[in-house]
């Protein structure tokens, strides 16, 4: 069956329209002025005429609705506005964001490899320098390399911190930033969720409800069995 659509009503509000009145109908039982559900009028029934009747029922709740589409229409505008230059940043596809990218990395290649490379010299050199001093303590070269190995060692440690310090700040600079929910940002969030809620209310009370009383009013008593 064909609907209409409502001309003041946006295709993607149309889903949140027939939400509305698919809870009015699932709750029907428990409203005094829709117990002819069921009995006079179906609920498919009953939902078919009130789709088909959109923009009347609509129509009850337009300046609640109007309101609505203007809060979402400039939470939208604003949430653009906010972000105008994403494209400029680092890592966009621009050459500055591939120029600093490669600099990063040889930076961290350089810092991951010179305390490997000076953890090895230190292991060599202290390994061959102690061999050095157990068979000839008088040999001098032998206390040069053990001294050179702990150099290589103190290199190493360095290293080893300055790539951990490294580490920590990517990590905390790559890390997710909580937005406020107490500042002025959610303010149109806010604004939008009560302005969404406020036409709910109307097309509901004002639109729907009275629609369906009428449906059911106008409709024939069902017949009774002799």
């Amino acid at each position: 069956m064909h609907m209409n659509v409502a001309p003041h009503l946006l295709t993607e509000d149309r889903a949140e329209y027939e939400r509305v009145l698919d809870d009015a109908l699932s709750t029907a039982h428990a409203r005094p002025e829709l117990a002819g559900v069921g009995s006079r009028l179906t609920v498919a029934q009953l939902r078919a005429m009130t789709l088909n009747a959109t923009a009347l029922v609509t129509s009850a709740a337009a300046s609640e609705y109007d309101h609505f589409v203007k809060v979402r229409e400039q939470n939208r505008a604003s949430a653009g506005a906010r972000d105008p230059d994403a494209h400029d940043r680092p890592g966009s596809g621009t050459g500055t964001g591939t120029g600093t990218g490669t600099g990063a990395g040889v930076v961290a290649i350089v810092t991951v490899m010179v305390p490997v490379l000076a953890g090895a010299a230190a292991v060599i050199f202290l390994l061959v320098g102690a061999v050095l001093h157990a068979l000839a303590p008088t040999v001098a070269f032998g206390a040069t390399l053990l001294t050179a190995g702990l150099v290589f060692g103190s290199l190493a440690a360095a290293g080893l911190l300055c790539a951990a310090a490294g580490l920590l700040v990517t990590a905390l600079r790559n890390s997710p930033v909580e937005v406020s929910t107490g500042g002025p940002p959610a303010a149109p969030d806010d604004e939008l969720s009560r302005a969404r809620e406020a036409w709910r209310h109307a097309l509901l009370e004002r639109g729907i409800l009275p629609f369906l009383r009428d449906a059911l009013a106008a409709a024939p008593p069902a017949p009774t069995d002799p």
